[in-house]
């Protein structure tokens, strides 16, 4: 079982991901970028190339700046959304990416370099980035007592 949020989680997604064809479809496709994932203190770097997440790794808030943006969410928000997409097998519309980008006044998504045409990326591949999340429901997830 992998803990939310660890590098190991990212992997075991990213190993679901890359290996069901299923998502790459349905509005999804080519994905070229590094992103992040913060989770309070816990910062991620994700990169995507093609249809496949190359590499998942911990990083500082320091190297926000390098990467094209980030999601921001509480460590409770993000778990409201993985056991939503583990008890549905996918996002119910409520708990999608861009259905909770949009419902924040402060968005989901952010640039660290306050560069817009990065931070479009994620309206781009948005679709992609939510098959990926969406793997997360064939990985047995376990959180930290943080909430």
């Amino acid at each position: 079982m992998a803990e939310f949020p660890s590098v190991d989680w990212f992997h075991a997604v990213r190993s679901v991901f890359n290996e069901h064809d299923e998502y790459h479809g349905a509005g999804g496709g080519a994905c070229d970028t590094r992103f992040g994932v913060v989770v309070e203190d816990d910062v991620y770097a994700l990169t995507m190339a093609g249809l496949r997440c190359v590499d998942a790794v911990s990083i500082s808030a320091d190297e926000l700046p390098q990467l094209d943006f980030y999601l921001l969410m509480s460590h409770g928000d993000w778990r409201v959304m993985l056991e939503n997409i583990r008890d549905n097998g996918r996002a119910a519309l409520d708990q999608t990416l861009n259905t909770i980008d949009l419902d924040r006044e402060e968005g989901l998504a952010h640039s660290a370099a306050e560069d817009q045409y990065k931070q479009d990326l994620f309206f781009r591949y948005n679709q992609t980035l939510q098959h990926f999340f969406d793997a997360s429901s064939r990985v047995e997830t376990s959180f930290s007592d943080s909430d």
